[in-house]
């Protein structure tokens, strides 16, 4: 199973995960949000995927969450709107995003990882 690891490199969680998924040697290829952004297409796709509420795409401890406001414009806008905001900024998204086939997994929770990267 080869991964696709969405991540920013500076960022602590993203390090603890990518030291994760080496210490289970498991194979990814790592792409960093901020020189790499997620296209609006792949956001809607994975979004589809994970089963998770769109919410949980936004990175709401991030500075440009907090300078934009989003907590209180987010639940007014539109799916297609979100999407299109996302894909304007990767600071803006979540991290890490591991997607492999049918499974996408957003932010690093080891347990979730565990569970869902078993080989």
């Amino acid at each position: 199973m080869k991964i696709l690891f969405v991540e920013y490199p500076k960022c602590s969680t993203c390090k603890k995960a990518r030291q994760w998924l080496e210490g289970k040697g498991i194979a990814y290829n790592s792409r960093s949000i901020k020189e790499e952004n997620p296209s609006k297409e792949e956001l809607k796709e994975w979004h589809e995927k994970s089963g998770l509420d769109i919410k949980r795409f936004f990175n709401t401890s991030g500075i440009l969450y907090k300078e934009m406001q989003l907590k209180d414009k987010l639940p007014g806008m539109a799916m297609e709107e979100k999407y299109e905001l996302l894909a304007t900024d990767g600071m803006l998204v979540k991290r890490p995003i591991a997607v492999s086939g049918d499974l996408v997994l957003v932010g690093f929770k080891e347990g979730e990882w565990e569970e869902k990267l078993k080989n």
